[in-house]
């Protein structure tokens, strides 16, 4: 998982908590954008993030196992993804290890969500949505339901986590799915 420098930091620590209460090991990467934005948004700090992944990697390690396509992952998520970070992504720049391992889930098939958080979408961001989407991840921007009838911002931000646990195949009832009773 690795979180790029958009504002959303709730969201990388709701799922980064969901995968550690489901079991699931997780490979951290907070880039420099990320490490900016995090003290506007987490009272906890960059600190925060890092004590609640399995293994953490900085951003500037391209030779971190996990930058090789023989290195074992079953998906990756960038949570939340600037539009930076989708620009790399769509079009297979490869200059940090975020974007490397991104790169890796895609020429491997393996699975790549894109929680995309930066709004209003100019054009650019649009095409490399399209051009990221082509090239097999899956891009999530980062819009809460609300027929959950929502009453906390953890609620929001559960709504979310619980469409990315879903892609991922992570088993989770962080909000009703649609027609299941509240």
């Amino acid at each position: 998982m690795a979180v790029s420098g958009a504002s959303g930091m709730l969201y990388a620590v709701d799922l980064l908590e969901c995968l550690r209460a489901a079991g699931v090991h997780t490979h951290l990467i907070v880039t420099s954008g990320a490490k900016r934005v995090v003290p506007t948004e987490l009272d906890g700090g960059v600190e925060q993030l890092l004590s609640l992944a399995s293994e953490v990697h900085k951003d500037t390690d391209s030779g971190a196992p996990i930058a090789s396509g023989s290195h074992r992952f079953e998906s990756m998520v960038v949570v939340p993804c600037s539009a930076g970070t989708l620009a790399k992504v769509a079009h297979g720049l490869t200059d940090n290890l975020t974007s490397r391992v991104a790169h890796v889930a895609l020429k491997e098939r393996r699975k790549l969500v894109l929680v995309v958080r930066e709004a209003p979408y100019s054009r650019p961001m649009l095409e490399n949505m399209l051009a990221a989407d082509a090239a097999g991840a899956v891009v999530m921007p980062a819009s809460p339901g609300f027929y959950h009838r929502p009453k906390t911002v953890a609620d929001l931000v559960g709504s979310v986590t619980a469409r990315v646990l879903d892609h991922l195949g992570v088993d989770n009832a962080r909000v009703p799915r649609w027609g299941e009773a509240r």
